[in-house]
């Protein structure tokens, strides 16, 4: 659904949306964009919210309404600090590997565009009145391809690559004898899930590298439609892993010595089946919450480690921006006077923040093996 969502979006990005509807939804694509995704998210969210129903959240002691947000915080601050060993192996996977993929996302459009109008597009485009958008239209073109690829191995990626096992196989195939031998080379050089994981880190990395050296439309392209692969394992893999320790945790006869703090020190959760109430009425003596208590705190923080690489990203977009291009874009600015424009006789300065990310890549492979041997 990411990818049909990316197909969509990118794909009305490529279109001359003022051609298509006038100036009724503004006077620039960049603004008829803004609105059709402001439409969008919003009957998405709708749609969400009349569709899920959730239990009525009930406490059980006045003092879990007193504890307020900063004990909730707190807790989590210290679940975070105490995980077990395969989450947060998990988690700095997805530091590591979206420092990367922050820059492509934010600026891959852009990069595109403007390689093309430094290096490619005749005169005429180049005296465009309305250049961001004939930038963001030629960079939406690569990543509707980038997001057909990302579909496609979206839907083929689980065939081809051997799911992570929770535990261990309680029977032995027997398959037909004149399949065993061509059944056992397939099985022998089929990738599992965490490998295939860290095969996509380095496409992503090795594609990214490339960046600051391309001169061409036809290149910056390919590379962004390369990426589409590593993203289709991005959107997958963590969350399969994570969904695999979470079951773990949560299933009955677990250790209780593994590190898991709980929100609440003093209650745990009672869910009544009957009904759409859950109450909050544990006793200190249980080792494990539910699942899905399990589940929204691990969820949550790794969507913490999924965050905060933004910051990161765009604190080193920052610095790189201020060294190598300090002034105006000559491609967007053309109104501003030509003191004010940097110049384009070094290296891009968005392709380098694509290489950095490449870099964070590579640590992120390291971590992806790492997890292979970590503890629970």
């Amino acid at each position: 659904m990411i990818a049909i969502g990316h197909l969509v979006g990118y794909g009305a990005g490529s279109l001359d949306l003022l051609k298509v509807f006038g100036t009724t939804m503004g006077d620039s694509q960049f603004k008829q964009l803004t609105l059709i995704a402001a439409v969008a998210l919003i009957l998405a969210v709708g749609v969400t919210s009349y569709a899920v129903q959730e239990r009525i959240l009930i406490a059980g002691r006045d003092s879990d309404a007193k504890n307020g947000a900063v004990k909730m915080v707190t807790q989590i601050y210290k679940t975070t600090l105490h995980m077990p060993g395969r989450i947060q192996a998990i988690c700095w996977v997805q530091f590591w590997a979206w420092i990367g993929w922050f820059p492509f996302l934010f600026y891959s459009t852009t990069w595109v565009g403007e390689t093309y109008f430094r290096y490619s597009a005749p005169e005429q485009v180049q005296e465009s009145k309305d250049a961001l958008g004939d930038i963001g239209r030629v960079g939406s073109f690569s990543l509707v391809i980038f997001s057909v690829i990302t579909f496609i191995g979206s839907v083929l990626l689980p065939w081809v690559v051997r799911s992570p096992e929770d535990e261990k196989v309680v029977f032995t195939p027997r398959p037909p004898a004149s399949l065993v031998t061509v059944l056992t080379q397939v099985e022998r050089y089929q990738p599992d899930l965490l490998t295939a994981w860290t095969l996509s880190h380095f496409i992503f990395a090795g594609s990214m590298m490339v960046a600051p050296f391309v001169t061409s439309l036809k290149l910056a392209t390919i590379l962004v439609s390369v990426c589409g692969i590593p993203w289709a394992l991005a959107c997958w893999a963590p969350f399969a892993f994570i969904g695999i320790e979470i079951n773990k945790l949560g299933a009955p006869g677990a250790p209780v010595g593994h590190s898991y703090r709980r929100l609440s020190t003093e209650s745990s959760v009672e869910l009544e089946r009957s009904s759409s109430v859950l109450r909050i009425n544990h006793q200190s003596e249980d080792a494990h919450g539910s699942t899905g208590e399990l589940a929204g705190i691990y969820l949550g923080i790794l969507n913490l480690f999924t965050t905060l690489p933004q910051f990161v990203g765009t604190f080193i977009s920052m610095i790189v921006f201020s060294i190598l291009e300090p002034g105006k874009s000559p491609e967007l600015a053309k109104g501003a006077h030509p003191d004010e424009h940097h110049s384009t006789d070094g290296p891009n300065a968005i392709a380098v923040c694509l290489f950095i990310g490449a870099l964070s890549s590579i640590g992120a492979a390291y971590a992806t093996t790492r997890l292979r041997h970590a503890q629970s």
